[in-house]
């Protein structure tokens, strides 16, 4: 249980967040969420992946930051919180660079990071287990791949995206020398 330790205080702190936020009538993403090109929006790269827009919406991201999550404890225990880092770092700072103008903030960010991780990582280390975890989140989420493209309105494609990419390039960061060629 001590490897899911991480993933539970995320969980928590992502809901004790959202109750703040409520309660504050969402006070918090003007404040903290991300806005892209500011100075002042720059800390959303990190307090993004904490903040939500209602409680649907962090309700919408739980059971799959706790599903990815929970393959990263299982699969990746020593190179989970580093390739979170990498993800909302380089995510982040992708989506300020680059992002539409609106106030970015959500997990899915950080999701389709570890959906990017996931995937990427059998294929870089050429490894039995993380092949395996390769092959079943292509099978079982491999659909979540159209979430990076523009399309839905009020939806941060640019966080998918950029998230994505960050978990790609954290595979490649965070490989092992003697599993990579």
């Amino acid at each position: 249980m001590e490897r899911f330790r991480w993933l539970a205080i995320l969980m928590v702190v992502i809901w004790a967040v959202e109750v703040v936020n409520l309660l504050t009538g969402y006070a918090l993403n003007g404040l903290l969420g991300l806005r892209p090109r500011s100075l002042g929006g720059l800390d959303g790269i990190l307090f993004m992946p904490v903040l939500h827009g209602s409680l649907g919406h962090a309700a919408a991201n739980t059971l799959p930051l706790i599903v990815f999550g929970s393959l990263l404890a299982v699969s990746a225990r020593k190179l989970a919180l580093g390739a979170t880092a990498i993800i909302v770092g380089l995510g982040g700072l992708g989506v300020w660079l680059f992002g539409s103008s609106a106030v970015h903030i959500g997990a899915s960010g950080l999701i389709f990071g570890w959906f990017g991780f996931l995937l990427a990582r059998g294929i870089v280390e050429k490894r039995l287990v993380p092949l395996l975890v390769t092959v079943g989140v292509a099978l079982a989420y491999g659909a979540m791949i159209w979430g990076v493209l523009p399309g839905q309105s009020g939806v941060s494609w640019e966080s998918h995206f950029f998230g994505a990419a960050a978990g790609v390039l954290a595979a490649f960061f965070l490989r092992t020398e003697g599993h990579a060629r």
